[in-house]
């Protein structure tokens, strides 16, 4: 039974979270990794082989929780390690558990490449397999035995204690092996102006202004924008009713003019989007010195040889990314695409984790898996490509922000990085969106993130 983690009264600190440093291994060939404890994950959904009342499925990561953790022996069975004696094995075309003395327990693994393998039934071409997905549905949950090929009948085995290796100074560090502190929904915060009609203006994501926010070591903001006569404004589902509500220029001013007083820092805007680029391109076109900061990976190499190091970035004066959650192909129908004036298409760029861990009060879902995965999209959070891996965007908040509870989900931050979503991405999470960030210090889980590199 999952744990409600609204009642945990044992919280991993920050501390614990670096303390899994440990000296990094020479590099080797690919080959089968060595005995101990790992997850089953999928290369095609990202999701984790569990143990469901004997037949095993692909569920939503969740660290030790729901039966995913299996313990491979040297002689190629895996374990799991809520069963002693119970592994992943098959039953016809079906993977189910077994007993671990069983023939159907046993597995030929193979590399697929560094870091991918393939679990063969040994003498055969049968292979543990993600079912296709049928059109206008998500895969299957329950795995199966065939002659499945390419990404579907390939796995990562992903480290449940994984070696991690030391970070070098801040200025050689890339941006993909850096942590931020993120303001989920940073303009609702009741101080710059109205965020969100009357009663649900009651309840902000945060309790600090912007410029607060930046003095305070936040350096993600969330904003969401909606068209209005007046052009792109920060508002919460909509503008009816909203008194006072910002510009989104405005708030980028802010952001522009605390770069340009501090040339060594680096700031990233997450755009929840809802205006035409005509009008987004105007409200850009209002905030001064925009051009002098802002950063175009897109223009830079860095799909084909990775992130910069910071050192090179604040040298380059490339020091604000704005991304928008926005649809590429809906700006090709409209005509022009947000990216030809500077601000980037998420899911080309990032991974992120679904957005909610459930109501405002109560036990809270700590699953970990791809906010982009569903009957038309399928973007796992462990996604990479040759010489490029994307920014993870871990969001740790929920459907309504009570102050209370934020503050006892933040202080879990580290926890729920280290067992549940630094494992289900196979990263380390970049940026690390929360409510009431003045609250549970999450800070300190970004700073334990920034004392190491993974993997």
């Amino acid at each position: 039974m999952r744990t409600p983690h609204a009642l945990l009264t044992t919280t991993v600190t920050a501390a614990a979270l670096a303390a899994t440093v440990v000296a990094p291994l020479p590099a080797a060939a690919a080959s089968v990794p060595p005995p101990g404890a790992y997850y089953v994950q999928s290369a095609t959904t990202g999701l984790n082989a569990a143990d469901a009342s004997g037949a095993v499925e692909q569920h939503r990561p969740r660290g030790d929780e729901d039966h995913q953790q299996w313990n491979l022996r040297a002689d190629g069975t895996l374990e799991n390690t809520d069963g002693p004696g119970t592994c992943l094995g098959r039953a016809g075309d079906q993977a189910r558990t077994v007993a671990c003395a069983s023939p159907e327990a046993r597995w030929e693994i193979a590399p697929v490449g560094a870091d991918r393998f393939t679990l063969t039934v040994p003498g055969t071409d049968r292979r543990l397999t993600v079912v296709p997905k049928p059109s206008g549905a998500n895969h299957p949950a329950p795995l199966a035995v065939g002659t499945g090929t390419g990404d579907l009948a390939t796995w990562y085995l992903t480290p449940v204690d994984p070696v991690t290796r030391p970070l070098p100074p801040w200025d050689l560090r890339t941006l993909d092996e850096v942590t931020f502190l993120t303001a989920h929904n940073a303009y609702a915060n009741g101080v710059d102006g109205g965020f969100a009609p009357p009663f649900i203006d009651l309840f902000p994501n945060q309790n600090r202004g912007i410029e607060r926010q930046l003095a305070d070591g936040v350096r993600g903001f969330m904003l969401d924008i909606h068209q209005t006569p007046d052009g792109a404004i920060l508002c919460h589902n909509s503008c009816t009713l909203v008194s006072r509500p910002v510009a989104l220029w405005v708030d980028l001013q802010r952001i522009v003019d605390f770069l340009r007083a501090h040339p060594d820092q680096f700031v990233t805007v997450f755009l929840e989007d809802y205006v035409d680029p005509g009008v987004l391109r105007a409200e850009l076109a209002r905030v001064q010195g925009l051009s002098d900061v802002l950063y175009r990976p897109d223009r830079t190499g860095v799909r084909e040889n990775g992130w910069p190091t910071m050192g090179e970035l604040a040298a380059a004066g490339h020091r604000l990314l704005i991304f928008t959650d926005h649809s590429r192909a809906a700006d090709r129908a409209a005509g022009t695409t947000r990216d030809t004036f500077g601000v980037l298409y998420q899911r080309e760029w990032t991974v992120e984790n679904h957005w909610s861990m459930g109501p405002g009060v109560g036990a809270s879902d700590w699953s970990c898996y791809s906010r982009w995965y569903d009957a038309d999209t399928t973007i796992p959070l462990t996604r990479t490509e040759p010489g490029f891996r994307p920014l993870f965007v871990m969001n740790h908040f929920r459907d309504t922000t009570i102050a209370s509870t934020a503050g006892t989900d933040n202080s879990k931050l580290a926890d729920r990085a280290r067992r549940f979503c630094r494992p289900a991405a196979r990263k380390k999470p970049n940026y690390l969106a929360v409510d009431r960030y003045d609250l549970g210090d999450p800070a300190a889980a970004v700073t334990a993130l920034n004392t190491y590199a993974y993997p």
